[in-house]
C-alpha cells in the first residue's frame, strides 16, 4: 500500500476518485465491472475488466492470493462497484473499495482525457 495517502477504513465501502487516483500502482488492483461495450469507449489504464454481469463466476481468475491487497472498483457512476465490493468482503477481501462517482466522476476531476458517455 502507499505510503503518502491512506486508503479509507474497512467500514467504509467507498474511496474518492482523489484518494483512487492515489493509488494507481502495482500494489493495488483495480477492476473495472462494467461491461464490455462501456470499457471500449472508455477506461482506467490498468483496471482489468471484469463485468458485473458474470463476475461471480469469473473474480476468481484475477483475484490476489494475499487477501490483504488493496483492491479498488469501478463502474460508471459507482452503483454496481458497491454491488462487487460486498461481494468481494464477502469473500474475505476487507481491503476492497467503491471508487466513488465511477469513471463519471474521474473523467471529470482526474483525467479530462478520459470520454464521458
Amino acid at each position: 500500500m502507499s505510503d503518502t495517502a491512506p486508503l479509507p477504513t474497512t467500514e467504509q465501502l467507498e474511496i474518492s476518485v482523489h484518494d483512487g487516483s492515489l493509488h494507481l500502482n502495482a500494489s493495488t488492483l483495480w477492476v473495472d465491472c462494467r461491461e464490455q461495450d462501456e470499457h471500449r469507449i472508455c477506461h482506467i489504464e490498468g483496471a482489468k475488466l471484469l463485468p458485473l454481469s458474470n463476475f461471480a463466476s469469473t473474480v476468481d481468475q484475477i483475484l490476489p492470493e494475499d487477501k490483504s491487497q488493496a483492491i479498488i472498483v469501478h463502474c460508471h457512476h459507482g452503483m454496481r462497484s458497491l454491488q462487487a465490493v460486498q461481494f468481494l468482503r464477502q469473500k474475505g477481501y476487507p481491503n476492497t473499495w467503491s471508487l466513488n462517482g465511477g469513471i463519471d466522476l474521474w473523467s471529470q476531476e482526474i483525467d479530462n482525457n478520459v470520454p464521458r458517455y
